[in-house]
């Protein structure tokens, strides 16, 4: 027996209870030790999706871009991130977590950083693609290395506060971006929605560095991990993978690129994206279309609904940690969300009616989006899971491209996000029911549950 084996078969013999103690206290030392840096970084991700939702309340007239032109502009981004998605996660699993976030951050800051000089239609669809190809990965990344360190009957909740970082970037990110396209106007002889792209683009470089910096491949890389805590952690994460086994989950690639359960998982993602990315596009839009004109009070508005859908997220995924259920947690708040979301377009400029739907929209729409994330690692097997969860990534980031294409297509036709935003929340919908429907329970194991 080798010594890791020993001490881990040491840390076996403590009596149940205060071995399921210790291992939380272990558990906690990882948390806060890792989830900052990982939610520190998603921040800035989804900063840099969503500032181009403010960006363009001035671009559009400063540049002459009409609803379709913005729509398709931002929706390329997911073009682009679709295609390196999963070569970057293969890569990931060769060179580690460190070196393959660092490069991603370094790129997509600076590529987000260069929106701010584009001034035709082209450059803007060219930028928006590069970024895409630069940022592709992180995502799935970020899924795949909570892998490493948490087993499934605890990755509800960490996942569930890593995406928290969607709708806290929506809190910060909504005034942040009314105050410097604001306050930031015509300094240097730039405009507001120039500076945004900036002051947002830049500081990411800095937190790829700060990540390389503190984050651990691995727990037996942790230099704040005990040896004994070391071997716990992977007993514990060898125990899960041999949970998975049992589950009739089977281990090679191929084989989980060729399961129709594969293709529903990432069309329920397809559906979430569609949600989620018809929101943090579109909502400042929709503000404004409520009689808010002044761009800083769109930013504070903004921020309302995200405030709801930070608390969806971890209401959310605590309440399916603690019932070990998945399905109906996730199918079912989509659809309630998408209602709410769809809900809105009879209401016309009554703001407090449409706030409120908004505020339940986000709720529900975030909180079982973010919860999806805690169902592939759990699904696939480990050596299926770094290229499943980025074809499953891969396919359902579809959805980013489709949500601002269409609706801007139909808005330009129109002069109304109504329609556009029917049809999509009616998809959404379809999405929720089929998890439901197509994935059986016990693709969705919790822990020792199914």
């Amino acid at each position: 027996m080798n010594h890791a084996a020993s001490v881990a078969h040491g840390v076996a013999d403590i009596h149940p209870s205060s071995l399921r103690s210790a291992e939380d206290g272990i558990y906690r030392r990882i948390s806060w030790r890792v989830m900052p840096i990982v939610l520190v970084a998603y921040v800035f991700a989804f900063l840099d999706r969503i500032n181009v939702g403010y960006a363009q309340l001035q671009m559009k007239q400063d540049l002459a871009f009409s609803d379709a032109i913005y729509g398709l502009g931002a929706g390329l981004f997911f073009v682009t991130y679709l295609l390196f998605e999963v070569p970057s996660n293969l890569l990931l699993e060769k060179i580690g977590a460190r070196l393959t976030f660092l490069r991603i951050m370094v790129l997509w800051g600076l590529a987000s950083s260069a929106t701010a000089f584009v001034t035709e239609p082209w450059q803007f669809y060219g930028v928006r693609l590069l970024l895409g190809m630069f940022e592709a990965g992180f995502f799935p990344g970020i899924i795949l290395y909570l892998t490493y360190w948490y087993p499934s009957h605890r990755r509800g909740r960490v996942t569930g506060l890593f995406l928290f970082g969607m709708p806290i970037t929506g809190v910060l990110g909504g005034p942040l971006s009314g105050m410097i396209m604001g306050g930031m106007e015509g300094m240097g002889g730039m405009h507001g929605w120039q500076w945004l792209f900036i002051v947002q683009g830049l500081p990411t470089v800095l937190v790829g560095f700060l990540l390389y910096r503190l984050l651990p491949d691995r727990p037996a890389e942790a230099p704040w991990l005990s040896d004994a805590e070391k071997a716990h952690v992977q007993s514990v994460l060898d125990a899960d993978h041999k949970a998975d086994a049992k589950s009739g989950h089977r281990g090679k690639l191929a084989a989980a690129l060729s399961d129709p359960k594969t293709y529903v998982l990432a069309f329920v993602y397809f559906c979430c994206a569609c949600a989620v990315y018809t929101v943090t596009f579109w909502l400042p839009t929709m503000i404004k279309g409520l009689g808010v004109s002044s761009i800083g009070a769109i930013g504070w508005i903004t921020a309302i609904p995200y405030v709801f859908g930070a608390l969806g997220v971890l209401v959310i995924s605590r309440s399916s940690d603690r019932f070990k259920e998945r399905r109906w947690h996730v199918g079912g708040t989509l659809v309630v969300g998408a209602a709410a979301l769809f809900a809105t377009s009879f209401l016309g400029t009554a703001f407090a009616p449409v706030m409120l739907l908004l505020c339940f929209a986000a709720f529900f729409i975030f909180g079982g989006g973010s919860l999806f994330w805690s169902i592939p690692p759990t699904y696939l097997s480990r050596d299926a899971a770094a290229a499943g969860i980025a074809v499953i990534s891969s396919l359902g980031i579809l959805g980013g491209f489709v949500s601002p294409t269409v609706i801007g297509w139909i808005k330009s036709l129109t002069g109304s996000i109504q329609m556009g935003l029917g049809a999509l929340t009616a998809l959404v919908i379809v999405g929720g029911l089929t998890i439901l429907v197509a994935l059986p329970k016990s693709a969705v194991r919790v822990g020792s549950d199914a």
